[in-house]
């Protein structure tokens, strides 16, 4: 098994990509050893002296280091840790834990829904595509109908990227602000 391994815009994060399917619907963010829990993979990745954050998407995995930490030193047991993973075949998650779609569950009616819907459009064809080649992920949070503004949850190795905010600003609210005249401005959540 050969895993690659990219640089993302985020100078603590690392992209593996093992070159198969790692979690097909959603995406899947730990920020934490606690959180953890229900993965083995990411669990075994938290052990690894230095891990701050392990991320799944699709076809690859995102892991976030302590920023005094060099990747020479943590690359190798990342690598070893995703590979065991892969070749015992064992279940990514312990049990059927949620999987995240990437949009909130909340309810709009009426103008307001068809202006969402635009939104979330506009973000699965879009943007979160290009956002996922950097190992991360653009989610949507809400759409306030009377300011106009439009919240969206980073994740991944666009989560504290020095980038981010650029990204934010300059491409997804100028886009977004484009196609859909009913958003103002684009803020990130937390």
């Amino acid at each position: 098994m050969f895993i690659q391994t990219e640089a993302t815009p985020n100078p603590q994060v690392l992209k593996f990509l093992p070159g198969r399917e790692v979690y097909p619907q959603g995406s899947r963010d730990f920020r934490s050893a606690a959180e953890a829990e229900d993965s083995p993979l990411a669990t075994d990745l938290f052990e690894i002296k230095g891990v701050e954050r392990v991320y799944f998407g699709h076809d690859f995995i995102t892991v976030g280091k302590r920023g005094d930490l060099d990747w020479s030193f943590l690359k190798a047991p990342i690598l070893a840790a995703i590979m065991d993973q892969f070749t015992s075949e064992r279940p990514l998650l312990r049990d059927a834990a949620a999987i995240d779609s990437g949009h909130s569950e909340t309810v709009y009616e009426g103008d307001t829904a068809q202006v969402v819907a635009e939104i979330k459009d506009l973000l699965d064809t879009r943007i979160r595509p290009s956002v996922a080649q950097d190992g991360g992920d653009i989610l949507f949070d809400r759409f306030e109908e009377a300011t106009g503004v439009v919240y969206l949850h980073m994740k991944g190795a666009c989560s504290g990227c020095p980038s981010s905010s650029a990204t934010l600003k300059s491409g997804v609210e100028n886009m977004l602000k484009h196609y859909v005249p009913e958003v103002t401005r684009v803020e990130q959540t937390l």
